[in-house]
């Protein structure tokens, strides 16, 4: 298991909590929580030792072409793979878009 936080700039706090997915085979789960300092925090939990670069690159295609609601994220993954995670970030952040 690995823990990894990421932090990028983001717009105005989320509009509520969101939960998408779940945990088991080839899936994750990403808690979203609104966050009032104006910047996105991440938090992954994966089964996967060794894919801080792929999170990263990841990310930095989402959260660095547009502003993203200030929120901080949870996100316990097991092995899923970076279309699943995109479709789940997704999943969350339109449960709190206004």
């Amino acid at each position: 298991m690995e823990t990894l936080s990421f932090t990028y700039p983001a717009g105005q706090p989320a509009k509520g909590r969101a939960l998408a997915g779940y945990v088991g085979s080839g899936d994750l789960e990403v808690l979203l929580e609104p966050a009032t300092n104006g910047t996105l925090t991440i938090q992954v939990l994966t089964s996967v030792n060794g894919s801080a670069d792929r999170w990263r690159h990841l990310f930095e295609r989402l959260f660095t072409a547009q502003a993203w609601p200030a929120a901080h994220l949870d996100i316990h993954d097991f092995g899923a793979t970076p279309g699943v995670v995109r479709l789940r970030l997704e999943q969350a952040f339109e449960e709190v878009a206004p």
